[in-house]
């Protein structure tokens, strides 16, 4: 039986809508009209234990939604849900036991205590023996790098340093799930090679199943061994990211400098992107002209500072998808 068993899942709001202004405002006072938002619409996928899935699509398509549903915070309107053989809103003590969550743009952490008193309060919470709170806290701490932080206030933390905090703390009472919603939106570059790092190594060295929700496809391109595409409350797509890209976008780029300004080149069957400067992107098809051959002909011609093949950006497929699917923004 897997870890994470979902089947069917349904979940809707009533939202109240009013007309704009001070005469729509005085109206909603005495009569409100409310539609219906239908945030899920009967979703199924499994994961094993130790997987470790990216779980994508655009703003209102229905990420967080699954991903408070799976933790326990909601209950969906219909549907099946077992994680461990456990119905996650009804059986919720046991279940969050079981688990850690991280939601980028919240705190678990108290924010005006020093880190590590956030620790020891979690430790009481999660009811977590001394001895393997502080095998596992100084594991954290090594692995994230937090020591100067622990007796820092949460508040005088940079993003970066309190998300790393906030992930270490979600593991204090070692689940064997962990849910990260959004965990480095808005963190720099170091920052961010820290938390998937650390996710990597939780994942793969101590076989922490992992659900990854994030705008960030480096982080999805980084980690993620399977991918769920959702839009408009339904699955798109559940496949490894390289089968999507395939399936998306099979042309490939070539990027190249010239010692002086990139002409306007006419090679068949391949397409300028970009030009600007000495530097030209071109696009081509594989399957239709070989790279070896529009190499050839460029250096016959010109010389050059530097040319090399590439993928199509990760954001680009993605977004290819969102649109042949019609997935869009809410």
């Amino acid at each position: 039986m897997p870890q994470i068993l979902v089947q069917d899942l349904a979940k809707s709001y009533r939202v109240s809508e009013r007309e704009p202004g001070a005469l729509g405002a005085l109206a909603g006072l005495f009569h409100r009209r409310y539609r219906t938002v239908e945030a899920l619409k009967g979703i199924s996928f499994s994961l094993e234990r130790g997987e470790l899935m990216g779980f994508i699509g655009p703003n209102g398509a229905g990420k967080s939604t699954t991903i408070k549903i799976l933790s326990g915070i909601l209950e969906p309107l219909s549907g099946r849900c077992e994680i461990d053989g456990l119905v996650p809103w009804r059986d919720r003590m046991r279940h969050v036991a079981r688990i850690g969550v991280v939601f980028g743009q919240r705190t678990q952490l108290w924010w005006d205590l020093p880190v590590v008193d956030g620790f020891e309060l979690l430790r009481d919470i999660y009811n977590v023996p001394d001895a393997e709170y502080r095998r596992t806290r100084d594991a954290m701490v090594a692995l994230m790098r937090l020591e100067p932080l622990l007796d820092q206030p949460v508040r005088q933390l940079s993003l970066g340093q309190r998300m790393r905090c906030e992930i270490a703390a979600a593991m204090l009472h070692q689940p064997s799930i962990l849910f990260l919603d959004e965990p480095t939106i808005g963190l720099d570059a170091p920052s961010k090679l820290a938390v998937r790092d650390f996710v990597k190594t939780l994942n793969r060295e101590q076989g922490v199943t992992v659900i990854l929700t994030t705008h960030d496809m480096h982080d999805i391109e980084a980690l993620a061994q399977r991918v769920i595409v959702i839009g408009n409350g339904v699955i798109l797509a559940d496949r490894p990211f390289d089968s999507l890209r395939a399936e998306v976008l099979t042309e490939r780029r070539l990027f190249v400098d010239f010692v002086g300004e990139a002409p306007a080149l006419e090679i068949p069957d391949v397409a300028i992107v970009n030009r600007e400067g000495n530097s030209l992107e071109l696009s081509f098809d594989p399957a239709v002209v070989a790279v070896a051959e529009i190499i050839g002909r460029i250096t016959a011609e010109y010389e050059l500072v530097d040319i090399h093949a590439e993928q199509p950006r990760i954001e680009e497929v993605i977004a290819r998808f969102y649109t042949m699917h019609g997935a869009t923004e809410a």
